[in-house]
């Protein structure tokens, strides 16, 4: 089962030990009882997102602001998800004892940028007892977009639990307004669920499961939009778009290149690699680009006006550009993106075309 990267560094043996498992979905709790795979995958799959077999609701136990870092908690019946391990995915198995899936949601309260490699760990309490820990996976959904997920185990069927929700430091580069910044928030929350409540939570099976597509994001006030900039929105010149694996590349030429590292002489290309359809960005991604025969690598970075994108310093603009994935997203997918961004050829972006 693939590592949770960094996001376990820091956790000595203890912590690793009280840490939540993952769990499947499954369409009820006595499927969960009576079932060790969950409900199997949705038969031919496309190796493209797809519209997943249904939508499940949610719950918030609160959205808090401190030291510029918004954090969101939220959560609903446990679901299946597939986790990433190069360009292999594995489902994860089902556990008939998890009961919630918590969803964390951390960004940046100024300019809305959901913070990508901010992870958060999660400690539950009953008074002053530690029931579990939980680092959750980086996670994409069609509903959420990218956001923190997991399913955790807590005893019996409902309960009052005081949440400790630690995000971490910064682990890509950071740009602009989203630079700097305290290295660890802690944010409490108070987390109080019952099984009816969770049953009750809304689901809706769709007609349309299995076919190309996605359902539209979720759009709660509380939590920021979690979208990357649209092609025409995206500052520079936009080189152009090409597609791998299902998803989407954008390239853009910023003429100064001093808020990348470089200076006013230089140029900055960045490449937005987002989902078709929501256009969430595509984290934990590896990125080289072949410019006028010169291999470069593009570095993952966080910027208020470019979004979440991989780039490099050049000396001069590039017409054209071969981008080459060296590693497809390791991020963890809800059911419609398990099946895309793994297989990846290499791609040309040429000015003179638009792709």
């Amino acid at each position: 089962m693939p590592n949770r990267r960094a996001f376990l560094a820091g956790l000595g043996a203890g912590g690793l030990g009280a840490l939540a498992g993952c769990s499947t979905l499954n369409l009820t709790r006595e499927e969960t009882q009576g079932s060790q795979s969950g409900d199997p995958p949705l038969p031919d799959r496309p190796n493209a997102v797809y519209y997943p077999s249904h939508v499940d609701g949610m719950l918030m136990s609160g959205a808090q602001m401190r030291d510029g870092i918004g954090c969101a908690l939220t959560y609903t019946r446990p679901h299946r998800f597939w986790l990433v391990s190069g360009r292999e995915t594995t489902r994860v198995p089902a556990r008939a004892a998890a009961v919630i899936h918590v969803m964390p949601v951390v960004w940046h309260a100024e300019t809305g940028t959901v913070l990508t490699d901010r992870a958060p760990t999660l400690h539950f309490y009953d008074g002053d007892t530690l029931v579990t820990a939980d680092a959750p996976w980086p996670m994409l959904s069609q509903r959420m977009g990218f956001h923190f997920g997991d399913n955790v185990v807590l005893p019996g069927d409902g309960g009052s639990y005081d949440v400790s929700v630690r995000v971490g430091a910064p682990a890509v580069r950071r740009t602009g307004a989203l630079a700097g910044g305290p290295d660890a928030v802690t944010f409490d929350f108070s987390l109080a669920y019952s099984q009816a409540e969770l049953d009750a939570v809304s689901r809706r099976y769709r007609r349309d499961a299995g076919e190309r597509g996605a359902v539209d994001p979720m759009g709660m006030e509380m939590l920021p939009a979690g979208g990357v900039p649209a092609p025409a929105d995206l500052p520079g010149r936009v080189l152009g778009t090409a597609t791998t694996g299902d998803a989407a590349l954008v390239a853009t030429v910023l003429d100064d290149a001093t808020a990348y590292g470089g200076d006013d002489s230089q140029c900055y290309l960045a490449v937005s690699v987002r989902t078709p359809y929501n256009r969430y960005p595509l984290p934990m991604t590896g990125l080289r680009a072949e410019i006028a025969g010169e291999t470069r690598d593009l570095t993952e970075t966080l910027d208020p006006d470019i979004g979440h994108h991989y780039g490099v310093v050049l000396d001069a603009a590039p017409e054209t550009v071969d981008v080459t994935v060296t590693a497809p997203p390791q991020v963890s997918r809800h059911e419609g993106y398990e099946t895309a961004f793994l297989d990846m050829p290499a791609v040309t972006i040429d000015a003179s075309t638009g792709e």
